[in-house]
């Protein structure tokens, strides 16, 4: 019984109406509970092991003591809060799963939303920490000579460790050593209590540990033009560094007693809490002192010749996200479990590899052994999903777009160990059969000189296996052993879905809260919209954002797109019935498979069953709110499909429905025509 709430729904349901009225348990992806690939094993956790979720008792004591209602579903009040959780989780889950089938941005974004949403009240407070990453990626790093993706990178990231906790028994008994629960999967409670833990500081460590990078951009784009000329960074370089950085790095006053409370120490900036958090776990062992960590610490962004003339986006990172959970979060709520997720955050990029463990000096004497899980468990599983997730990242820098890297893989994690297969593009077998010819004659001629590269598949393909033993020095695998091999196949670009208009993330939330307030006209101020937007579950929120998404597509049928850049193109100020009769079938497959997805099944008892309240009529105002209502409790619609069903079966329903039904499909997109010229100067054009 993975969605508790659901099913209680469904038994209060059954008991009112003398039979089964839903709402349905969504299903588990693949069906079963044993499959070890990447995306069943993070699935099966999200859906299995975190039952209760974010659930209240004293909520759900109220709503039965007073009979009203708190959770939020179309509208508030409709559905109990505990459902409304269950539903929230379902959609984190079933967001992740469209991102591990496309891998696209637009779909990492939907779980950064989901994220936000569960755990830090709402998407607003936070959106431009998630937005600004992608837009300042996109648009800046072509400037750089080396830079891949770390937006999907993230999300990747973040699979990749619910998959290890899903199928590690030792990783999950580690974990909750740690952190002081009962290690024993047997005991329900705390298992679920686990979980859940580790789903919110996870995804915390995970999600955001590259937030930092329009910090590090710049940098690289002055480095990158200063090497034009084959120069290497040293002592001569022209550079970049940062200052009055108390601005990102100041704590509060309020937090400033927090942290009193929680270490029993003071503490003016997040650079001196994380110095002595890094110390606190990891300084015994590797034989440094708190003064040696925070000199390291405030020297990184100031002094950056001392680092290799390297900017550590880490430390930004774990900086920036600081900030944000004090002013969203708010003091009081932040914990040591959030300072232990900052504290992974600003050791996984360079400070660990070479302030702690110096894994690659040249005098062995220096080299400190790998981390172990039980050093710091967030830190550990952080590394070693970041090493290993370089498939399907965009490259953007001017070098990294001519370098081969593969583009998909295949894991396996049962046994508690990981195989991966990398797969690199056949198209590229002239490059990797000319690598394989000069490094067999490297050995043939006794190995003198360095090895031939082709990064990144000589590193999984020569003996030495670089890409592996570099895990291996940084991380101990012992429990986690890996089994690394490169493969070719055919990149197939098709499930990108790769339009015209520009995927912008902040035209896509502006998309859907004009979409959503399409009809207060449009003067009605931008707050105001999105305070109405906000308004709706989280559910209804990324149903609205999925119809935006697609808009994309549909311009794409009807021969026109969106840019916010002046074009000399016609403009599109209505879409015609011709158009709309093109796309609106497209709309309602979407809607149709988005619901599948969500759980929800035809059926129209919510119009035909007695009202909870006999002394309400059918056609009052309070009798229509109760038919909605029910719906939403039933989780059924007249207009949904069940089953395996073509996109010509869905065309056929949409073209029997009435002129009204059909409406809802196009007549949104016309109204929000006049809304968009609000945000961002975005217009709509048209081919020809």
């Amino acid at each position: 019984m993975a969605y508790t709430a659901l099913e209680q729904m469904r038994e209060k349901n059954r008991k009112t109406y003398k039979r089964d009225v839903g709402p349905c348990q969504p299903a588990l992806f693949g069906g079963g509970l044993e499959r070890s690939d990447l995306k069943s094993a993070a699935l099966r956790f999200l859906h299995e092991r975190c039952e209760e979720l974010k659930f209240d008792a004293s909520i759900e004591k109220e709503e039965k003591k007073t009979g009203e209602l708190q959770g939020t579903s179309l509208k508030a009040h409709q559905i109990p809060y505990n459902m409304q959780m269950d539903i929230n989780r379902l959609c984190l889950e079933k967001a992740l799963e469209r991102f591990i089938d496309s891998g696209v941005a637009e779909d990492a974004y939907d779980v950064y939303y989901c994220y936000l949403e569960i755990f830090f009240g709402h998407y607003g407070k936070s959106k431009k920490m998630v937005e600004l990453l992608s837009e300042f990626e996109a648009n800046g790093s072509s400037l750089l000579l080396k830079h891949r993706d770390h937006y999907s990178h993230s999300v990747y990231v973040f699979a990749l460790g619910l998959a290890i906790y899903e199928t590690n028994e030792t990783y999950r008994r580690k974990f909750k050593e740690f952190y002081g629960i009962v290690p024993d999967d047997t005991k329900l409670p705390q298992a679920k209590k686990a979980a859940n833990l580790f789903l919110e500081y996870w995804g915390l460590t995970s999600l955001f540990h590259d937030i930092g990078y329009p910090f590090e951009l710049p940098f690289e784009q002055v480095m990158s033009y200063f090497e034009v000329n084959k120069r290497e960074r040293g002592k001569e370089s022209v550079l970049i560094a940062y200052r009055d950085l108390d601005i990102i790095t100041r704590i509060g006053e309020d937090a400033k007693k927090q942290f009193k409370k929680l270490y029993k120490k003071d503490f003016d900036s997040v650079v001196q809490l994380l110095a002595y958090d890094i110390t606190e776990k990891l300084g015994e062992r590797y034989g440094f002192s708190e003064a040696y960590m925070l000199d390291v610490l405030e020297r990184k962004p100031v002094r950056p010749d001392d680092f290799g003339c390297f900017m550590d986006h880490a430390f930004f990172s774990a900086c920036r996200l600081y900030r944000e959970m004090e002013t969203s979060l708010g003091s009081a709520k932040i914990c040591r479990m959030h300072v232990d997720a900052l504290s992974a955050i600003m050791l996984h990029n360079s400070l660990f590899k070479f302030a702690i463990s110096f894994y690659k000096d040249k005098k062995k004497e220096k080299r400190k052994p790998p981390l172990r899980m039980e050093d710091h468990p967030l830190a550990y599983l952080l590394m070693i999903c970041d090493e290993l997730q370089c498939w399907d990242r965009t490259a953007y820098g001017r070098n990294s777009r001519k370098e081969l890297h593969p583009m998909a893989v295949d894991f396996d994690f049962g046994g508690s160990g990981i195989h991966a297969c990398y797969y690199y593009d056949s198209a590229e077998t002239e490059k990797i059969e000319s690598f394989e010819k000069e490094y067999k004659d490297w050995e043939k001629g006794g190995e003198k000189g360095p090895a031939p590269r082709l990064k990144a598949y000589s590193d999984m393909a020569e003996k030495e296996q670089r890409f592996t033993a570099d895990i291996e020095k940084i991380v101990d695998t012992t429990d986690i052993p890996l089994h690394i091999v490169p493969d070719t196949r055919k990149n197939d670009r098709r499930s990108k879905h790769i339009f015209l208009s520009s995927s912008n993330f902040l035209h896509l939330y502006d998309f859907a809260v004009s979409l959503h307030g399409r009809n207060k006209g449009k003067d009605t101020p931008i707050k105001d919209l999105e305070k109405q937007f906000e308004a709706l579950s989280l559910e209804y929120q990324l149903s609205t954002l999925g119809r935006a998404k697609h808009f994309s597509r549909y311009l794409d049928a009807i021969n026109c797109f969106y840019t916010d850049k002046p074009v000399d193109y016609e403009m599109v100020t209505e879409f015609t019935p011709e158009q709309a009769a093109i796309f609106a079938p497209m709309e309602h497959e979407r809607w149709i498979r988005e619901h599948q997805m969500m759980g929800w099944v035809y059926g129209k008892d919510y119009e035909n069953l007695p009202l909870p309240d006999k002394d309400v009529k059918n056609d009052s105002p309070e009798g229509k709110e109760m038919r909605r209502a029910m719906r939403e409790q039933m989780r059924c619609h007249k207009l949904a499909m069940e089953g395996t069903i073509t996109s010509e079966e869905i065309r056929e329903h949409y073209n029997g429905l009435s002129e009204e039904d059909q409406g809802k499909d196009w007549k949104p997109f016309n109204s929000m025509l006049q809304l968009l010229k609000k945000f961002d100067g975005l217009r709509i054009y048209k081919l020809n």
